[in-house]
């Protein structure tokens, strides 16, 4: 089953990967105005589940890692960024 995301989520991954909504629209295929719902939903995302996973996938090229309820220090969903090999 695919992981659920919550708005915030959304919202905190395309701020971390420095993307605005029209590029990670464009990114993944959907309109503004559906990544703005997708964003202002508190809870999970009520939406079409392939619209999530092209949101997914495009914020995870990005760089975004996706944690889970529980794969966070202090619990519940979160966000980060992959790490970069320095030279």
């Amino acid at each position: 089953m695919d992981q659920q995301l919550t708005g915030h989520q959304i919202a905190a991954a395309r701020t971390l990967a420095d993307m605005t909504q029209q590029e990670l629209a464009a990114q993944a295929n959907i309109s503004v105005p559906t990544l703005k719902r997708m964003e202002g939903s508190k809870a999970e995302t009520i939406t079409m589940s392939n619209n999530v996973r092209a949101v997914k996938a495009a914020l995870e090229e990005a760089g975004v890692i996706f944690l889970s309820d529980g794969e966070t220090t202090s619990g519940g969903v979160g966000v980060r960024l992959r790490s970069v090999d320095r030279a």
